[in-house]
């Protein structure tokens, strides 16, 4: 009311409240002096009052905590839903490649949790048609290194049909900033539905691909052809029996990056996979390797056809990385001895079981 001293006392720590919440939710004030119907209506019958009313079907209730500023934005930041998605090293490139007409921001935080303004992000409207949120705490080391994250909090945008686009945030970490920044990258209705050449609507989100943003992919029968048989150059594929460990990814990494930068001025392009013959059991029986771990190196061109590594007469050459280098210079140098598809037919592909569908997030 507007002749009440202990009304003016609240309604200044209720300001430092609306500051703090500013574009996150709505804080309004009414006079109960000018408006007597509606507090009525309310059930409000002295004030100071604080009404809370949050996202449908919560019914609104008389907030009971302490009347400072921290407090009650504490109290209404409850109820501000997340649809951020906490992000590890195992579900990240699958999380980037769905929805590739969307671009995904990712908050990079020594907190273990999505703070409010991040979870306000999450739940504007137009963004949750059009953008995803992605949130990684400092403790998965793995990620803050892939995506070289050296302070925190960061924001780091990606985009493009292989999230190859990425630009980083250097503005101050409030709402409203980073609410005009990523609505850079946003648009009205942007990526609801995928249509076909044809006009007809697609499938609402296109499926993941997370062998796009993977430096060294597995080979497998919805990845081969855009990792290596549908576009340039040839496949250097590294035969294991099983999944390949932590190691021999960096193995790998370390050798595409190596030709990589040999063959840049003689545009040649070598791209690098590997491949489960535990599970791909006909290209154990293609390949014949003497012995695991191996590799090949394959040409999708005209001719199918690939250059084994060659183990020696006791298997005394391993497939590692002295043994890789010895194929890829043989390649390189025109000495290998390449071996015809049978056929030209590849083999058939192991059937490999869907993941399970995720359920989708309720907005309480």
């Amino acid at each position: 009311k507007k002749d009440s001293s202990a009304d003016a006392a609240v309604l200044e720590e209720y300001n430092k409240a609306a500051a703090d919440m500013k574009g996150m939710a709505k804080v309004c004030a009414i006079s109960c002096t000018d408006w007597p119907v509606f507090c009525e209506k309310q059930g409000v019958k002295e004030t100071p009052t604080i009404m809370i009313y949050p996202p449908n079907p919560m019914p609104a209730f008389k907030y009971e905590g302490k009347m400072e500023g921290k407090a009650i934005s504490g109290k209404v930041a409850k109820f501000i839903p997340d649809f951020s998605t906490k992000l590890t090293k195992d579900t990240a490139d699958t999380w980037l490649t769905t929805d590739p007409t969307k671009p995904k921001v990712i908050l990079f935080s020594n907190k273990k949790t999505a703070p409010t303004i991040w979870k306000a992000l999450s739940s504007e409207t137009v963004f949750r048609r059009t953008v995803r949120f992605g949130f990684v705490s400092e403790e998965d080391a793995d990620l803050v290194q892939k995506f070289k994250v050296k302070k925190f909090p960061a924001v780091v945008l990606q985009h493009g049909a292989k999230a190859e686009k990425r630009e980083e945030y250097k503005g101050d970490m409030k709402f409203t900033a980073l609410k005009d920044w990523v609505n850079l990258h946003s648009e009205s209705g942007m990526g609801d539905k995928v249509r076909s050449s044809s006009g007809a609507e697609a499938e609402e989100a296109e499926e993941a691909k997370p062998w796009l943003v993977q430096e060294i992919p597995e080979l497998t029968a919805k990845s081969h052809n855009d990792i290596c048989f549908k576009g340039e150059g040839l496949c250097v594929i590294y035969l294991a029996e099983g999944e390949i460990s932590a190691a021999e990814t960096e193995m790998l990494t370390g050798l595409s990056r190596k030709f990589t930068s040999q063959l840049s001025d003689r545009g040649a392009k070598m791209k690098w996979m590997w491949i489960n013959l535990a599970v791909e059991t006909e290209y154990k029986n293609l390949f014949e390797p003497a012995m695991l771990p191996s590799a090949v190196v394959f040409n999708p061109h005209k001719r199918l056809r690939f250059a084994k590594l060659d183990h020696g007469e006791d298997n005394e050459v391993k497939g590692d990385e002295q043994g890789l280098t010895a194929l890829m210079e043989k390649v390189l140098g025109g000495d290998a001895r390449f071996k015809m598809v049978p056929g030209q037919k590849l083999p058939s592909w192991a059937q490999r079981a869907a993941p399970a569908p995720k359920k989708k997030k309720s907005e309480l």
